[in-house]
């Protein structure tokens, strides 16, 4: 049957080539013969995800959700789907979180590439992210910003609209398509992907070189129609897309 499949890239998709070759084949027919739907929801800026979409030979997909779920594109990455784009900017002002930022000592911008309209990222050591991120947090809504901070791999922070994440970006492509809950598989690996898990209708695969913190969210949040794989990367995918039956 026609599914909405969203996936996050970078060791969900990518990481075991000989697994991803064939789940592309599976996907490729699978959207050709019954109109299933194919995302990519990735931390990655467009600019990075074009550089790992030729290097992997990535199929392409029906929208990619970028930069943690605040940008949209349907029709290549020239321009940002202006419907969702508009509904991040209320209590949003990326100036006044750098200046904030800036009082933080532990907190270090990312490269250029990965600053966008809608994300602020840093990387924060893990040995101090539990004490500082409240302390961050507090301080940002006490000055009027509705954002939320988004810490994954131990290593990454990112700051985002309030009304922005990879999990509410599938909500509103859902919608778009008019593509039920039930008929959506959500895969990922870390920590920027638990919003795509959290609705409870939602299919989700969870593969099997998941991340200590969305593992820990997972134990922590049952209920959800969750399918942890044993193997890795696309090979984890492809267990789950059988667990769950959409491959047929």
């Amino acid at each position: 049957m026609k599914f909405l499949f969203v996936t996050d890239l970078d060791n969900t998709l990518v990481g075991d080539d000989r697994a991803l070759s064939e789940l592309n084949q599976k996907l490729s027919y699978h959207r050709h013969v019954h109109g299933t739907k194919i995302v990519y929801a990735t931390g990655r800026s467009p600019i990075l995800y074009q550089e790992l979409q030729q290097e992997k030979n990535l199929i392409s997909p029906d929208a990619l959700v970028a930069s943690v779920g605040t940008e949209i594109y349907l029709d290549g990455i020239d321009n940002s789907y202006t419907a969702w784009s508009k509904q991040l900017d209320i209590g949003w002002d990326r100036d006044k979180i750098l200046a904030i930022a800036a009082h933080f000592a532990d907190l270090t911008l990312q490269a250029d590439s990965e600053q966008r309209p809608y994300k602020v990222s840093f990387h924060l050591a893990r040995t101090v992210a539990a004490e500082l991120l409240p302390q961050l947090e507090s301080t940002l809504k006490q000055q009027g910003l509705e954002v939320k901070l988004i810490y994954s791999t131990g290593t990454d922070l990112d700051i985002l609209p309030l009304r922005g994440d990879k999990g509410l970006a599938v909500k509103f492509l859902r919608s778009t398509w008019q593509v039920s809950s039930e008929k959506t598989v959500v895969c990922g690996d870390s920590g920027n992907d638990i919003s795509m898990f959290a609705t409870r209708e939602t299919k989700g695969i969870i593969v099997g070189n998941a991340s200590s913190e969305l593992l820990e969210w997972h134990e922590a949040n049952p209920g959800g129609d969750r399918y942890l794989a044993q193997a890795p990367c696309a090979g984890g995918i492809l267990e789950g897309l059988g667990h769950f039956g959409f491959l047929g």
